[in-house]
């Protein structure tokens, strides 16, 4: 499974979805794509958690496994972001990169990004 930025978002707040985020990452192996950091520093800082920054990564790092970009992945989010932005509002280069990781690795992606919504391979929280 790999948990996009939302999924971490909801676990280090506590919330209800984090509760469903903890049980999956005891139950599965799973997966977090590099760019998902990026987004959890601007979330961060956004919400003045920088202390909490480090400690965050960590645990990201202790409980799933960070897949790298490479161009293969780069490649399948340019052509994803074409054509899904033609039906998606709002749909942006870093949904078509996490896409493009989960299609790349065969893995379901876990986000309650409604962007997700029409996928076969998303799990919505």
């Amino acid at each position: 499974m790999l948990l996009d930025t939302y999924a971490w978002v909801e676990f280090f707040k506590g919330t209800n979805k984090g509760k469903e985020v903890k049980e999956i990452l005891k139950k599965e192996r799973c997966y977090t794509s590099i760019i998902s950091i990026a987004e959890l520093v601007e979330w961060c800082l956004k919400n003045n958690l920088e202390t909490k920054l480090g400690e965050y990564v960590k645990d990201i790092n202790k409980t799933s496994i960070i897949l790298n970009l490479d161009e293969e992945i780069v490649l399948l989010a340019g052509k994803i972001n074409h054509e899904r932005k033609k039906k998606i509002k709002g749909w942006g280069m870093i949904d078509s990169l996490i896409l493009a990781t989960s299609i790349s690795y065969n893995l379901n992606t876990l986000t309650g990004d409604i962007h997700f919504k029409d996928l076969s391979n998303a799990k919505i929280l």
